[in-house]
């Protein structure tokens, strides 16, 4: 092969898209590849949080408490909530890029990403006050 002749890519688009510009994104992959690798992390973390429910079941707060005041537990719950929002919201914006369109758009994808944002920080802060334990009452 020629060294000194470019290569030629065959680009095939419609007329009406060359007009306008429109083409690939090139952010679908980048958007699946995140879904799955978060899916992919919440099978292990919501498996280990199955077997552990189903070991304190019927126990105490206080028992419960002591269990998710230990640092590896409370790790591991945080990790559970923080992925688990990042992944309903990543799987909400498909949705919204799928079937909002016009001038709810934009609100409707910055709602989504306030409401499992603001919902996940709730999960994180539940988490702290547990593995931070409360103090001791007086009496």
């Amino acid at each position: 092969m020629n060294a000194t002749s470019p290569t030629h890519h065959t680009v095939m688009r419609s007329q009406l898209g060359r007009a306008r510009g429109l083409g690939s994104g090139h952010s679908g992959t980048d958007h699946w590849i995140v879904e799955r690798v978060s899916a992919a992390s919440l099978l292990p973390l919501t498996g280990w949080f199955v077997i552990q429910m189903f070991r304190l079941g019927g126990e105490d707060y206080e028992k419960v408490a002591k269990w998710g005041g230990k640092p590896v537990n409370a790790t591991l719950l945080a990790a559970l909530v923080a992925t688990s929002f990042y992944h309903a919201e990543v799987g909400l914006q498909v949705i919204v890029d799928d079937y909002v369109h016009g001038k709810a758009h934009a609100p409707t994808k910055l709602l989504v990403k306030i409401g499992t944002g603001l919902l996940g920080l709730l999960g994180i802060v539940s988490v702290l006050k547990l593995a931070l334990g409360r103090p001791a009452s007086k009496g």
